[in-house]
């Protein structure tokens, strides 16, 4: 029988051995939750944990945007890589480009040789978009649930997953493929990328019944002590329990307590508004097994910090007092009297997961509409909530959001009412289950994103976007639809692709949002090489929720302000060219006034 412990009463556990999650460990277990909560430094520290005891383990990255490597301080790549200093223990991370050539190699190579040339091109055509990346990268995590040889290799798999949107897509893929295959396929809008389905119909359903069993899967929702989060991960719990995914334990990571707040302003009101969220746990979480990691004076980096997490680390005198000089940085409204001179565009807002896009999008649309421009505020980030983020309404600004439910059944009307207009009872049919076809929402947000890229011709659209590697994926299509229109254009035609505005600055500012740790900066660094191969200059940094810009007193706090400086260093000197800080609030920035005295800070 699990323990179950009640977190509101005792929040702070600190011995591994007591962790509910860690408890009988079954062969797979997931990590997931919302961007920044801590996701792969617990599915790290969890794969050291089950090494150190004697256990075979592989930690699996199905991230897009996978810092892994990182955490690990060295190379991870796309083929299992033993971890040195761990024996037993291996890593991998699946890199969906490289999944994605695989895929295609083993449907077109086959045929290379045999078929004319003009038909093995359509066919590489044809799986040449995002559609293809998300099908082959699922196809080996599926893979990974279901090859013997690779279960039997290890006694546990280890998922440190995307952020929560993109994984629950990811685990319901098999059962949405399978449901598709099941009956039966169109003229297929992806019919490339469905001929390598097929053959894995087996596969996926054994998959299914993998992630459904309770006795081989485990699902560990991470979150932090915030009410956003955790609504995210009661959202989270539900949808996964909906499919079939009942098996889950709740972390929250990175509680700061009462112990560690004394004396500093800061820390009691960052305590107390933790406790507040806790106390406002959503019913449905209650029930479920929950652990507390509290938060720590140091970097999750390196085996030395991953095996120190589940242990009760106190802060030195020694390491509390030593002194730092608080870094000088640009404010917010810096950036926004830039912004504010060409009098409208796009404003692109990427980054990690859990950096804060959403709080400083809507900080800066606010900050715009307040000086009497009209603004779109917007999302892409299936987890945002602009709203809540807001709490309220100001003349001139405007909110919506890329519902991708949504904006694919838009889509699906729109082809029934203009292409199926004219078909017959049997075409009709076979064009709307065409249309049912997973690969269909990737068509339909890439179209809501184009019609706000036009919009910005007018006005100010801000966009919170997708943590970084969903995000990548998008702009991956806008470069597919840049290249088809090239194609099939003449030399000497006048036109305009997604892409091209992007690409644009004087119609995009992306701004480049991370925090001040080693892990975000490394991400938000390889975000802005895969932009600038793109053709799109970052146009800013942000860093946000800085403790060295929010004077700290408590020793815990002083020693994690401390650690940010050289990251502050490498992103004022070496990353952006113009930059800003926004520092650590004591109470959390929801509301107008809150994040016009945010942007203004």
């Amino acid at each position: 029988m699990l323990r179950r412990q009640h977190v509101l009463l005792n929040p702070i556990k600190s011995e591994a051995s007591t962790m509910n999650f860690l408890d009988q460990p079954p062969s797979f277990l997931f990590f997931t939750g919302k961007g920044g909560v801590g996701k792969t430094s617990l599915a790290c520290a969890t794969a050291v944990h089950l090494a150190d005891r004697g256990k075979k383990v592989l930690l699996v990255s199905t991230d897009p945007a996978s810092n892994v490597a990182q955490v690990f301080e060295l190379p991870v790549g796309h083929t299992v890589t033993p971890i040195d200093g761990v024996p037993g223990l291996a890593a991998l991370e699946i890199d969906p480009q490289i999944a994605a050539e695989r895929y295609r190699e083993r449907i077109v190579g086959p045929v290379r040789g045999v078929l004319p040339d003009s038909v093995v091109k359509s066919i590489e055509e044809q799986l040449s978009g995002a559609c293809t990346t998300e099908i082959a990268a699922f196809d080996e995590f599926t893979a990974l649930l279901t090859d013997p040889a690779v279960v039997g290799a290890y006694d546990h798999i280890v998922f440190d997953t995307a952020p929560t949107g993109h994984t629950i897509r990811l685990l319901q893929l098999p059962g949405a493929w399978s449901g598709f295959l099941e009956s039966g396929q169109g003229d297929a809008s992806c019919l490339g990328p469905l001929a390598g389905l097929e053959k894995q119909r087996t596969c996926y359903k054994a998959a299914v019944d993998a992630l459904a069993d309770a006795s081989r899967t485990r699902l560990i929702l991470v979150a932090r002590a915030q009410g956003s989060t955790l609504r995210e991960a009661n959202r989270t719990h539900e949808e996964l329990a909906a499919i079939g995914l009942t098996q889950q334990y709740l972390v929250i990571n990175g509680v700061l307590s009462t112990a560690d707040a004394q004396g500093d302003a800061l820390a009691i009101a960052i305590e107390r508004r933790e406790r507040a969220a806790l106390t406002g746990i959503p019913t449905a979480l209650r029930v479920v097994p929950t652990d507390a990691v509290p938060l720590k004076p140091f970097n999750l980096v390196g085996l030395a910090a991953l095996r120190r997490l589940f242990d009760d680390t106190a802060v030195t005198t020694e390491q509390a007092t030593a002194h730092f000089d608080e870094p000088q940085a640009p404010a917010l409204v810096s950036l926004v009297d830039d912004m504010e001179r060409e009098g409208r565009g796009l404003i692109l807002l990427m980054g990690k997961g859990g950096v804060g896009k959403t709080t400083l999008a809507a900080a800066i649309a606010v900050e715009l509409a307040s000086r009497g421009h009209a603004v779109h505020l917007t999302t892409s980030d299936p987890a945002a909530h602009l709203c809540e983020t807001l709490a309220g309404t100001i003349p001139e600004l405007t909110v919506s959001r890329i519902d991708p439910h949504a904006e694919t059944e838009r889509y699906r009307q729109t082809v029934l009412a203009t292409k199926g207009r004219d078909m017959d009872q049997a075409g009709r049919a076979l064009l709307e289950e065409d249309l049912r076809s997973p690969c269909t929402e990737e068509i339909a947000v890439f179209q809501a994103f184009s019609r706000l890229l036009g919009e910005a011709a007018t006005k100010f659209v801000v966009m919170d976007t997708a943590p970084t590697g969903h995000t990548l994926l998008l702009l991956d299509a806008t470069g597919a639809y840049h290249q088809e229109v090239a194609r099939q254009t003449s030399a000497t035609s006048d036109f305009s692709t997604p892409l091209m505005q992007l690409q644009d600055a004087q119609h995009t500012k992306v701004v480049i949002v991370t925090l001040a740790e080693p892990t975000p900066v490394l991400e938000a660094t390889g975000l802005q090489q895969d932009l600038r191969r793109a053709g799109i200059e970052p146009w800013a940094w942000v860093i946000n929720n800085s403790l060295a810009l929010a004077h700290p007193v408590a020793p815990l706090l002083r020693q994690r302000a401390a650690v940010e400086l050289a990251q502050i260093e490498a992103v004022s000197t070496e990353h952006a060219t113009r930059w800003a800080a926004v520092p650590l609030q004591a109470e959390e920035p929801v509301g107008i006034e809150q994040l016009q005295s945010l942007a203004r800070r």
